[in-house]
């Protein structure tokens, strides 16, 4: 499988704020071949706090995302620390100093990246999990005419209000960590992280995930030796100020909150052209199956089928369970050679 690596320099990019983010780098992997009409091109952009390298498992020879038919670009959502983040931003003392950037900039940007490095100009399919969804999304409202088919896992057209809360509560988690002074953090928040590592263990997997012990088949020994090794190991890897960037992002994503449709969310979702298949978690706390059940209603040809699967929200991401892989590739599939 052909692979490559590589940083895109946006220049100077007016963002919808109003703020200039001077010298926007937008880190990106590629996988296969670019065919010579340049229409054999599958986009997944990242998931919060993730990199393309955490995300890669679902390219490859004969899987859904097939590197020997497609040529699969990896994009790294900004705030991720590979493209432009408070962690690699040469600013001093960045904290609340750092420009907010909306999902609807980061996709105005992937879309400059594909015509400027390869002169792609349309896609065969958008494919995203939870932050990547939104960013799918957002590409299938904003550029109808670039995307005939988006697929949406465990992911929604814009933030709903619960889920806000439940970032609002893992954001005050790490701020009530000593290290958070003058809004920017003066240290490593050790504590705040490993708060946000066992909040977010709660809610990214069902409780039947737990009841079951499912965490067994990772290697675990304990709850704790989960909750420790998985979780708060996880985050505490993780830049604090980035993830409270893409948090920010999370927060205000939301596919009518621009200028084209001003607050519209109905006229967003009917704008989108393509075949859409969402695929909610049946047991995501937080990206419901009601929120797509209510987009559902609004968009021109889609389709819905639930990932049945105690891993909660994280069945959209099948890392570790090849049965929800095995769901999620035959659908994705099946959109595929509709």
């Amino acid at each position: 499988m052909t692979r490559t690596q590589g940083l895109f320099d946006a220049g100077n990019v007016r963002l919808q704020s109003g703020r200039t983010f001077r010298n926007m780098k937008l880190s990106y992997a590629t996988y296969g071949t670019l065919n010579a009409a340049r229409d054999n091109v599958i986009l997944y952009p990242t998931s919060y706090g993730a990199q393309h390298q955490e995300v890669e498992f679902m390219v490859g020879p004969g899987a859904a995302l097939d590197t020997d038919r497609y040529f699969v670009i990896i994009v790294d959502l900004f705030g991720n620390g590979l493209s432009s983040s408070p962690s690699n931003t040469p600013w001093p003392d960045t904290g609340d100093r750092y420009p907010h950037v909306t999902v609807f900039d980061a996709v105005h940007v992937q879309r400059r990246m594909l015509r400027e490095l390869w002169g792609i100009e349309r896609i065969a399919l958008v494919y995203g999990w939870s932050m990547g969804a939104m960013q799918a999304y957002h590409w299938a409202a904003l550029f109808p005419e670039a995307v005939p088919k988006a697929a949406i896992l465990c992911g929604a057209a814009r933030c709903a209000p619960h889920n806000r809360v439940f970032i609002e509560g893992i954001e005050a988690a790490l701020k009530a960590d000593p290290a958070w002074i003058d809004g920017a953090f003066r240290e490593v928040p050790r504590r705040g992280l490993r708060a946000m590592g066992r909040i977010y263990a709660g809610w990214a997997l069902s409780q039947d995930f737990y009841r079951a012990e499912e965490w067994r088949k990772l290697g675990a020994t304990s709850l704790e030796d989960y909750v420790i090794t998985f979780w708060e190991g996880h985050f505490s890897r993780r830049d604090a100020s980035d993830l409270l960037a893409q948090f920010w992002t999370w927060k205000h994503g939301d596919i009518s909150a621009n200028e084209q449709f001003d607050g519209d969310f109905a006229a967003a979702l009917t704008a989108i052209r393509a075949r859409v298949l969402l695929m909610p978690g049946d047991r995501d706390l937080y990206f419901r199956v009601a929120d797509n059940q209510n987009e559902l209603r609004h968009l021109g040809s889609a389709s819905l089928v639930e990932i049945p699967s105690i891993w909660g929200h994280r069945a959209g991401h099948p890392a570790n369970q090849p049965d929800d892989r095995a769901f999620i590739e035959r659908h994705v599939r099946e959109l595929l050679e509709a």
